[in-house]
């Protein structure tokens, strides 16, 4: 099973020599997880100050600087794993550096047909890679039902492919809802694992893409793109390049 985990943190959580061993760790986390045959792909991000966040309305696009929501812990990485079950996603969560500091959202991955495969070319090419986080209004989309809900996925799909052929296409999924999630925290050593989602919001994180573009605005444009920006909102994050980390899978 494809779990997406996502590391919560205080940005001034960790001093700088911290955050840079904080680093190294979990770079050797993911080559343990690379030879295991577990690890699909991860990546820190940038700092909430380089957040940008697109919504469209009545078909105007309204952007702005800043992360999705404001808490003390923002989103700070995120690892995406292949395991046998929601137990293994536990124990590597627990071993995340960031689970000692903060915490780690652990969702699962709706495996949706036709997405394009993970593009080798795009990941090596010069560029800058984005995050695209997609929140969700789930009520709105139990509401207009499940054929709505399809043509959306259906038009998320499409969007990929047009990604794709253009060469900035990297990484795709929705997640299952935010009620299946489990939030794992270390503290003192010992292990905490909660049910439901980092945060109670009535828009919660739905899915992701993972693209190389030139700029933010190729970025905005393409969260624009985005059927779930009518509804909800696309958060824009930056990836931190850092070293040690494996290729996606």
């Amino acid at each position: 099973m494809k779990y997406m985990l996502l590391i919560h943190i205080a940005e001034d959580a960790m001093s700088e020599s911290e955050r840079d061993q904080c680093y190294k760790d979990s770079a050797g986390l993911t080559r343990e997880l690379h030879q295991a045959g577990q690890y699909l792909s991860a990546n820190p991000l940038q700092s909430i100050a380089t957040a940008t966040s697109v919504r469209v309305r009545e078909g105007k696009r309204f952007v702005t600087d800043g992360p999705f929501a404001e808490t003390r812990e923002q989103l700070g990485g995120y690892f995406l794993v292949d395991v046998k079950d929601k137990d293994a996603a536990i124990d590597i969560a627990s071993r995340i550096p960031g689970a000692r500091k903060g915490s780690v959202e652990i969702r699962s991955i709706v495996e949706l047909d036709g997405l394009p495969k993970p593009d080798r070319a795009a990941e090596s090419k010069q560029g800058i890679k984005y995050l695209l986080l997609s929140y969700d209004d789930e009520k709105h989309w139990e509401n207009v039902g499940k054929a709505a809900h399809l043509d959306a996925m259906n038009e998320a799909v499409k969007l990929t492919h047009q990604l794709n052929d253009k060469g900035q296409y990297l990484l795709a999924a929705p997640l299952e809802p935010g009620k299946t999630a489990t939030t794992v925290r270390v503290r003192d050593g010992k292990r905490l694992v909660t049910d439901g989602p980092f945060a109670e919001t009535r828009e919660v994180l739905g899915g992701f893409y993972l693209i190389n573009v030139g700029h933010l605005d190729e970025a905005i444009d393409v969260a624009g793109k985005h059927p779930g920006v009518r509804v909800g909102t696309v958060e824009i994050r930056p990836v931190l390049a850092i070293q040690g980390l494996p290729k996606a899978s």
